[in-house]
């Protein structure tokens, strides 16, 4: 008979916890993290707009014509300086911006030509790199605040603890633990994507000075050839 007693207990309390585990949604366990939620999903906000704003433009800017280059020199060839700045700027991409203004500095020293190619291009790279220092930032500093946010629910839990006189209750200690955990994992969870997103964007902005690099180098070729075999 006890032993029924104590099983139909067992089951009581474990139907009233579950019960206690569904009512709280997403919603109050957000709640649950304090205040410093609010600047950890403005952060995360803000690195899912910055990733996929750097993305489409880094996409669109790496869209380029393989071909580009060997039309280029069919121009200059056939001594069309007016073609070859038309298809530039019908190109609209970093790559022909820099062969543009290499083509506007032909007749000028090889010197002066190649400066001002290296000039477009770090202007064009800083374009491409705008918004991933702050991306970056967002990496480190939302796990640095999601720790902040344990930190101040573990003083809180235990500030709690000492207003109770030093009894040990979970339902003192539930609200600092649950700032103390939610804030951790809110801060990974906008961290850690934040984190991926950035060396992902920076290593397509490499690939793509790779391919600035590979064109300025051959348009540079292209006015090193001497004139007969043009």
């Amino acid at each position: 008979m006890m032993t029924i007693f104590l099983q139909a207990e067992v089951a009581d309390t474990l139907a009233q916890a579950t019960q206690q585990v569904k009512t709280m949604g997403f919603g109050e366990l957000i709640l649950a993290g304090g205040w410093l939620m609010i600047p950890l999903a403005l952060l995360g906000a803000a690195s899912v707009f910055i990733f996929f704003e750097r993305f489409w433009a880094i996409r669109k800017a790496s869209s380029f014509d393989m071909n580009f280059i060997n039309r280029i020199r069919d121009y200059i060839y056939d001594g069309k300086i007016d073609a070859a700045i038309h298809l530039c700027r019908e190109t609209n991409s970093p790559i022909a911006r820099m062969i543009e203004k290499g083509i506007e500095r032909i007749g000028r020293p090889l010197n002066d030509v190649n400066s001002s190619i290296e000039n477009v291009a770090n202007l064009e790279v800083s374009k491409l790199e705008s918004g991933l220092p702050f991306l970056a930032t967002i990496a480190g500093g939302a796990p640095m605040i999601g720790f902040l946010g344990t930190v101040l629910g573990m003083v809180q839990a235990f500030m709690k603890m000492s207003e109770a006189g030093g009894a040990v209750d979970m339902t003192i200690l539930a609200s600092g633990m649950y700032t103390a955990m939610i804030t951790t994992v809110a801060g990974l969870v906008v961290g850690i994507p934040a984190y991926f997103g950035y060396n992902y964007l920076v290593a397509r902005i490499e690939k793509l000075v790779f391919q600035m690099e590979a064109n300025s180098i051959a348009f540079m070729d292209l006015l090193n050839q001497p004139a007969e075999k043009r």
